[in-house]
Protein backbone atom coordinates (compact mmCIF):
# COMPACT_ATOMS: atom_id res chain seq x y z
CA UNK A 1 0.00 0.00 0.00
CA UNK A 2 1.27 3.21 -0.91
CA UNK A 3 0.24 7.04 -0.54
CA UNK A 4 -1.70 6.75 -4.20
CA UNK A 5 -3.27 4.07 -3.41
CA UNK A 6 -4.23 4.99 -0.25
CA UNK A 7 -5.90 7.88 -1.07
CA UNK A 8 -8.31 6.16 -4.08
CA UNK A 9 -9.63 4.12 -0.91
CA UNK A 10 -10.15 6.97 1.17
CA UNK A 11 -11.69 8.72 -1.79
CA UNK A 12 -13.66 5.95 -2.67
CA UNK A 13 -15.33 5.20 0.64
CA UNK A 14 -15.63 9.37 1.78
CA UNK A 15 -17.83 11.52 0.73
CA UNK A 16 -16.07 14.55 -0.71
CA UNK A 17 -15.75 17.82 1.23
CA UNK A 18 -15.62 16.46 4.83
CA UNK A 19 -14.02 18.33 6.71
CA UNK A 20 -12.70 15.80 9.57
CA UNK A 21 -11.38 13.81 6.91
CA UNK A 22 -10.08 16.48 4.88
CA UNK A 23 -8.28 17.48 7.86
CA UNK A 24 -6.77 14.58 8.93
CA UNK A 25 -5.40 13.76 5.95
CA UNK A 26 -3.80 17.20 5.31
CA UNK A 27 -2.10 16.65 8.75
CA UNK A 28 -0.33 13.26 8.16
CA UNK A 29 -0.89 11.57 5.42
CA UNK A 30 -3.67 9.41 3.12
CA UNK A 31 -1.63 6.38 4.18
CA UNK A 32 -1.57 7.33 7.84
CA UNK A 33 -4.90 7.92 8.03
CA UNK A 34 -5.62 4.50 6.43
CA UNK A 35 -3.46 2.37 8.73
CA UNK A 36 -5.33 3.57 12.08
CA UNK A 37 -8.81 3.12 10.28
CA UNK A 38 -7.45 -0.61 9.95
CA UNK A 39 -5.87 -0.89 13.04
CA UNK A 40 -8.27 0.46 15.40
CA UNK A 41 -6.93 4.01 15.85
CA UNK A 42 -10.25 5.45 15.26
CA UNK A 43 -13.33 4.72 17.17
CA UNK A 44 -14.44 1.64 15.54
CA UNK A 45 -18.10 1.87 16.89
CA UNK A 46 -18.11 5.44 15.25
CA UNK A 47 -16.50 4.45 11.86
CA UNK A 48 -17.64 1.06 11.76
CA UNK A 49 -19.30 1.30 8.26
CA UNK A 50 -16.25 3.48 7.12
CA UNK A 51 -13.44 0.73 8.33
CA UNK A 52 -15.31 -2.43 6.57
CA UNK A 53 -15.54 -0.39 3.37
CA UNK A 54 -12.18 0.36 2.86
CA UNK A 55 -11.26 -3.35 4.32
CA UNK A 56 -13.31 -4.56 1.04
CA UNK A 57 -11.88 -2.19 -1.30
CA UNK A 58 -9.67 -2.80 -4.01
CA UNK A 59 -7.19 -0.29 -5.76
CA UNK A 60 -7.21 -1.89 -8.82
CA UNK A 61 -10.93 -2.26 -8.82
CA UNK A 62 -11.62 1.90 -8.22
CA UNK A 63 -8.85 2.35 -11.05
CA UNK A 64 -10.63 -0.01 -13.11
CA UNK A 65 -13.81 1.61 -12.47
CA UNK A 66 -12.64 5.06 -13.83
CA UNK A 67 -10.38 4.20 -16.56
CA UNK A 68 -13.28 2.31 -18.31
CA UNK A 69 -15.00 5.60 -18.74
CA UNK A 70 -11.71 7.25 -20.14
CA UNK A 71 -11.20 9.03 -16.83
CA UNK A 72 -8.09 9.48 -14.79
CA UNK A 73 -7.71 9.44 -11.06
CA UNK A 74 -5.75 12.60 -9.79
CA UNK A 75 -4.29 13.00 -6.57
CA UNK A 76 -1.74 15.82 -4.80
CA UNK A 77 1.44 15.56 -6.25
CA UNK A 78 0.67 14.72 -9.92
CA UNK A 79 1.47 16.83 -12.77
CA UNK A 80 -2.01 17.68 -13.87
CA UNK A 81 -3.15 18.16 -10.11
CA UNK A 82 -5.12 21.21 -9.90
CA UNK A 83 -3.07 22.78 -6.76
CA UNK A 84 -5.25 25.86 -6.25
CA UNK A 85 -7.26 23.47 -4.76
CA UNK A 86 -5.29 23.19 -1.98
CA UNK A 87 -6.00 26.36 -0.83
CA UNK A 88 -9.57 24.90 0.78
CA UNK A 89 -10.20 24.14 3.89
CA UNK A 90 -11.66 21.13 3.33
CA UNK A 91 -9.80 20.19 0.57
CA UNK A 92 -10.49 17.19 -1.61
CA UNK A 93 -8.86 13.60 -0.88
CA UNK A 94 -8.54 12.84 -5.25
CA UNK A 95 -10.37 13.79 -8.18
CA UNK A 96 -11.45 12.44 -11.03
CA UNK A 97 -10.90 13.97 -14.58
CA UNK A 98 -12.27 13.55 -18.17
CA UNK A 99 -10.61 15.23 -21.29
CA UNK A 100 -7.53 16.92 -21.04
CA UNK A 101 -6.22 17.57 -17.75
CA UNK A 102 -3.04 19.97 -18.04
CA UNK A 103 -5.97 22.87 -18.47
CA UNK A 104 -6.76 21.97 -14.59
CA UNK A 105 -3.61 24.25 -13.61
CA UNK A 106 -4.40 27.07 -16.18
CA UNK A 107 -5.64 30.58 -15.47
CA UNK A 108 -9.33 30.33 -15.54
CA UNK A 109 -12.54 32.63 -14.75
CA UNK A 110 -15.54 31.20 -12.86
CA UNK A 111 -18.88 32.25 -14.63
CA UNK A 112 -21.96 30.99 -12.34
CA UNK A 113 -25.75 31.95 -12.05
CA UNK A 114 -29.10 31.09 -11.94
CA UNK A 115 -30.52 28.04 -13.77
CA UNK A 116 -33.64 29.90 -15.25
CA UNK A 117 -31.45 32.71 -16.78
CA UNK A 118 -33.05 35.90 -18.42
CA UNK A 119 -31.91 36.92 -22.35
CA UNK A 120 -29.90 38.78 -21.03
CA UNK A 121 -28.05 36.96 -18.52
CA UNK A 122 -27.38 34.58 -20.86
CA UNK A 123 -25.64 36.65 -23.51
CA UNK A 124 -23.82 38.21 -20.59
CA UNK A 125 -22.52 34.75 -19.83
CA UNK A 126 -21.62 33.81 -23.38
CA UNK A 127 -20.06 37.45 -23.91
CA UNK A 128 -17.84 37.36 -20.78
CA UNK A 129 -16.88 33.86 -21.34
CA UNK A 130 -15.86 34.42 -24.98
CA UNK A 131 -13.95 38.07 -23.85
CA UNK A 132 -11.77 35.65 -21.62
CA UNK A 133 -10.82 32.73 -23.35
CA UNK A 134 -9.67 35.33 -26.02
CA UNK A 135 -7.51 36.34 -23.12
CA UNK A 136 -6.05 32.79 -23.30
CA UNK A 137 -8.25 31.85 -20.16
CA UNK A 138 -10.35 28.96 -19.32
CA UNK A 139 -13.93 29.07 -18.40
CA UNK A 140 -15.14 27.14 -15.36
CA UNK A 141 -18.18 26.40 -14.47
CA UNK A 142 -20.77 23.62 -12.97
CA UNK A 143 -22.30 21.94 -16.44
CA UNK A 144 -25.76 23.25 -15.02
CA UNK A 145 -28.65 24.33 -17.38
CA UNK A 146 -29.00 28.52 -17.55
CA UNK A 147 -25.38 30.74 -16.97
CA UNK A 148 -23.44 27.88 -16.83
CA UNK A 149 -23.96 26.09 -19.67
CA UNK A 150 -24.24 29.54 -21.68
CA UNK A 151 -20.83 30.04 -20.32
CA UNK A 152 -19.62 26.68 -21.01
CA UNK A 153 -21.08 27.03 -24.85
CA UNK A 154 -19.49 30.93 -24.96
CA UNK A 155 -16.07 29.66 -24.49
CA UNK A 156 -16.47 26.70 -26.94
CA UNK A 157 -18.22 29.09 -29.34
CA UNK A 158 -14.88 31.16 -29.17
CA UNK A 159 -12.93 28.28 -29.89
CA UNK A 160 -11.74 28.34 -26.10
CA UNK A 161 -11.50 26.03 -23.07
CA UNK A 162 -13.89 25.24 -20.48
CA UNK A 163 -14.13 23.22 -17.44
CA UNK A 164 -17.41 21.55 -15.91
CA UNK A 165 -16.87 20.90 -12.42
CA UNK A 166 -19.78 18.36 -11.84
CA UNK A 167 -21.39 17.13 -9.06
CA UNK A 168 -22.00 13.36 -10.12
CA UNK A 169 -20.18 10.63 -11.41
CA UNK A 170 -17.66 10.76 -14.48
CA UNK A 171 -19.76 8.46 -16.28
CA UNK A 172 -23.73 10.06 -15.43
CA UNK A 173 -24.95 12.68 -17.94
CA UNK A 174 -26.46 15.44 -15.71
CA UNK A 175 -28.04 16.77 -16.52
CA UNK A 176 -29.26 15.06 -19.81
CA UNK A 177 -30.02 17.71 -21.58
CA UNK A 178 -26.04 18.64 -21.75
CA UNK A 179 -24.79 15.24 -22.75
CA UNK A 180 -23.41 16.89 -25.86
CA UNK A 181 -21.58 19.75 -24.76
CA UNK A 182 -20.09 17.35 -21.93
CA UNK A 183 -18.80 15.69 -25.06
CA UNK A 184 -17.71 19.05 -26.76
CA UNK A 185 -16.07 19.84 -23.42
CA UNK A 186 -14.09 17.33 -22.97
CA UNK A 187 -12.55 17.43 -26.63
CA UNK A 188 -10.41 20.52 -25.36
CA UNK A 189 -11.62 20.91 -21.78
CA UNK A 190 -12.32 18.70 -19.20
CA UNK A 191 -14.86 17.53 -17.02
CA UNK A 192 -13.74 17.56 -12.61
CA UNK A 193 -15.55 15.75 -10.08
CA UNK A 194 -15.04 14.84 -6.65
CA UNK A 195 -17.46 11.34 -6.40
CA UNK A 196 -16.83 7.78 -7.94
CA UNK A 197 -18.05 6.62 -11.16
CA UNK A 198 -21.92 5.82 -10.06
CA UNK A 199 -22.68 8.45 -7.44
CA UNK A 200 -26.16 10.80 -8.33
CA UNK A 201 -25.91 14.52 -8.22
CA UNK A 202 -27.80 14.75 -4.90
CA UNK A 203 -28.26 18.46 -3.34
CA UNK A 204 -25.36 18.26 -0.79
CA UNK A 205 -23.22 17.51 -3.79
CA UNK A 206 -23.89 20.46 -5.72
CA UNK A 207 -23.24 22.68 -2.34
CA UNK A 208 -19.41 21.16 -2.09
CA UNK A 209 -18.65 21.11 -5.74
CA UNK A 210 -19.23 24.86 -5.41
CA UNK A 211 -16.44 25.11 -3.63
CA UNK A 212 -14.38 23.42 -6.14
CA UNK A 213 -15.54 26.13 -8.84
CA UNK A 214 -14.10 28.49 -6.50
CA UNK A 215 -11.05 26.80 -5.38
CA UNK A 216 -10.02 26.15 -8.98
CA UNK A 217 -10.57 29.13 -10.65
CA UNK A 218 -8.36 33.00 -10.15
CA UNK A 219 -11.64 34.79 -9.91
CA UNK A 220 -15.36 34.24 -9.89
CA UNK A 221 -18.20 36.06 -11.50
CA UNK A 222 -21.78 35.87 -10.57
CA UNK A 223 -24.11 36.70 -13.75
CA UNK A 224 -27.90 36.05 -12.52
CA UNK A 225 -28.68 34.59 -9.24
CA UNK A 226 -31.51 34.93 -7.09
CA UNK A 227 -31.39 36.18 -3.49
CA UNK A 228 -31.15 32.66 -2.38
CA UNK A 229 -29.11 31.20 -5.13
CA UNK A 230 -26.16 28.16 -4.66
CA UNK A 231 -23.88 30.59 -6.49
CA UNK A 232 -23.82 32.88 -4.07
CA UNK A 233 -22.20 30.27 -2.04
CA UNK A 234 -19.81 30.25 -4.71
CA UNK A 235 -18.99 34.12 -4.32
CA UNK A 236 -18.42 33.49 -0.62
CA UNK A 237 -16.19 30.27 -1.03
CA UNK A 238 -13.86 32.34 -3.62
CA UNK A 239 -13.92 35.34 -1.25
CA UNK A 240 -12.59 33.37 1.72
CA UNK A 241 -10.06 32.22 -0.42
CA UNK A 242 -9.59 36.06 -1.30
CA UNK A 243 -9.74 35.16 -5.22
CA UNK A 244 -11.78 38.47 -6.57
CA UNK A 245 -15.56 38.10 -6.64
CA UNK A 246 -17.22 40.28 -9.14
CA UNK A 247 -20.95 40.48 -10.00
CA UNK A 248 -23.29 41.66 -12.78
CA UNK A 249 -25.61 44.11 -12.31
CA UNK A 250 -29.31 43.56 -13.63
CA UNK A 251 -32.75 45.53 -13.66
CA UNK A 252 -33.62 46.24 -10.06
CA UNK A 253 -37.23 44.28 -10.11
CA UNK A 254 -35.32 41.38 -11.66
CA UNK A 255 -35.50 38.04 -9.37
CA UNK A 256 -32.66 37.07 -11.54
CA UNK A 257 -30.44 39.64 -10.37
CA UNK A 258 -31.46 39.91 -6.68
CA UNK A 259 -28.48 37.98 -5.62
CA UNK A 260 -26.20 39.76 -7.34
CA UNK A 261 -27.78 43.00 -6.47
CA UNK A 262 -27.07 41.48 -3.00
CA UNK A 263 -23.50 40.60 -3.27
CA UNK A 264 -22.44 44.31 -4.65
CA UNK A 265 -24.92 46.28 -1.79
CA UNK A 266 -22.53 44.28 0.62
CA UNK A 267 -19.68 44.71 -0.83
CA UNK A 268 -19.06 41.08 -1.33
CA UNK A 269 -18.55 41.50 -4.93
CA UNK A 270 -17.07 43.93 -7.15
CA UNK A 271 -19.87 45.54 -10.12
CA UNK A 272 -18.78 45.34 -13.65
CA UNK A 273 -20.26 45.68 -16.61
CA UNK A 274 -17.89 44.81 -19.68
CA UNK A 275 -14.99 42.17 -19.65
CA UNK A 276 -12.66 45.20 -19.81
CA UNK A 277 -13.90 46.14 -16.10
CA UNK A 278 -13.34 42.69 -15.54
CA UNK A 279 -9.86 42.00 -16.63
CA UNK A 280 -8.70 45.37 -14.54
CA UNK A 281 -10.38 44.58 -11.40
CA UNK A 282 -8.40 40.98 -11.50
CA UNK A 283 -5.33 42.38 -12.36
CA UNK A 284 -5.22 44.85 -9.41
CA UNK A 285 -6.16 41.66 -7.33
CA UNK A 286 -3.56 39.32 -8.23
Amino acid sequence: MNEREARAILFSAIEGGHSFWSAEIFESSALTVYNKLINGGYDCIKYGALIEEIKSASFDQISTSIQVHGAHLLVPGDSNWPSKVDDLANPPIALIAKGNCEVLSTDSLAIVGTRNPTNYGARIAGDFAAGFVDRQWSVVSGGAYGIDSFAHKGALIAEGVTIAIIACGIDINYPAGNTRLFTEICESGALLTEVMPGCRALPHRFLTRNRLIAAISQATLVVEAAFRSGSLRTARDAAQLLRPVMAIPGPINSPTSEGCHRLIGERAAEIVTSVADAVEFIGINQ
